[in-house]
């Protein structure tokens, strides 16, 4: 499995589950870590991809909460139908249940919902990330939609779950649902970015990485990547450019065989000053 780092104490509510820094610089912190060992094969993904290295938020609960030891015992009391089906959560209709709802419920499911983060988290840390993911789930569809900031972490948090069931697709929609409740969520950015650099979406990564940087200066990684990334991108768009200009081409010779013509009687010239192309025709192509 992905390399995980052990957050033994934090006093960042919203700190998440990637091992990246936070968005605010602050004094290091003395926190003790526990990794485990990975294989081969995952250090060689974890490498190339950057998104391997994980590890948990919230693992200390609040002053006078006690984590509970049962899924159970962190579940809704609420006896109306849940808001989600799989790991999509209604978000609409989450909103219209809130409204019969009195604000010491609510306050109520907030506090459960936060339990339940912390139930995931451990079943993060212990390698059981589907599980940890039905009960990310379980709190988004409980937790109250005004508390933006936790919802935000609830998604970021079930983000890096599957990553590490290398359900990367899914990982993204839940950043992109994280950034949408907390447009300043730091390492949310970051982690989108990183999944989309290894999807080859390269131009979406960069606008992340540079979103991030903007909110945080101190992200060397994301500064890093907005040098790296513009020659990879003019790269792969010239051989994009390269290869459409070939099926053009191939297209161009099937209509022009009847004629007796092909694409060798037009030579395209480039403006160095532009970038743009002229064609010009010859009769007779060597």
């Amino acid at each position: 499995m992905p390399e995980i780092t052990e957050l033994v104490d934090s006093d960042d509510e919203f700190q998440d589950a990637v091992n990246e820094p936070t968005p605010t610089p602050k004094p290091a912190s003395d926190d003790a870590t526990v990794k485990t060992n990975s294989s081969i094969v995952e250090e060689i993904i974890k490498q190339q991809s950057g998104i391997g290295d994980l590890k948990l938020d919230d693992d200390t609960p609040h002053a006078g909460q006690e984590q509970e030891e049962e899924t159970a015992s962190c579940s809704n009391d609420n006896k109306e139908a849940p808001v989600y089906l799989h790991d999509e959560v209604d978000e609409e209709a989450l909103k219209e249940r809130e409204k019969t709802m009195s604000p010491e419920e609510l306050e109520a499911n907030k506090e459960k919902a936060l339990k339940m983060k912390l139930e995931a988290n451990e079943l993060f840390k212990n390698d059981e990330s589907e599980r940890a993911i039905d009960i990310y789930t379980e709190a988004l569809g409980i937790c109250p939609t005004k508390y933006t900031k936790d919802r935000a972490v609830l998604y970021g948090n079930r983000a890096a779950a599957k990553i590490k069931i290398e359900n990367k697709k899914a990982a993204i929609e839940d950043c992109t649902k994280a950034i949408e409740l907390w447009p300043e969520y730091v390492r949310a950015l970051m982690r989108r970015a990183k999944l989309y650099e290894h999807e080859d979406k390269l131009d979406e990564a960069l606008a992340d990485y540079k979103r991030a940087f903007e909110l945080d200066p101190g992200q060397h990684e994301a500064r890093e990547a907005m040098i790296r990334l513009p020659p990879l991108i003019t790269e792969r768009n010239e051989r994009l450019k390269g290869e459409m200009m070939e099926k053009l081409k191939d297209l161009g010779n099937l209509i022009l065989k009847p004629f007796g013509l092909s694409t060798s009687n037009f030579q395209m010239q480039q403006d160095p000053a532009t970038g743009g192309y002229s064609i010009n025709f010859n009769q007779n192509p060597s």
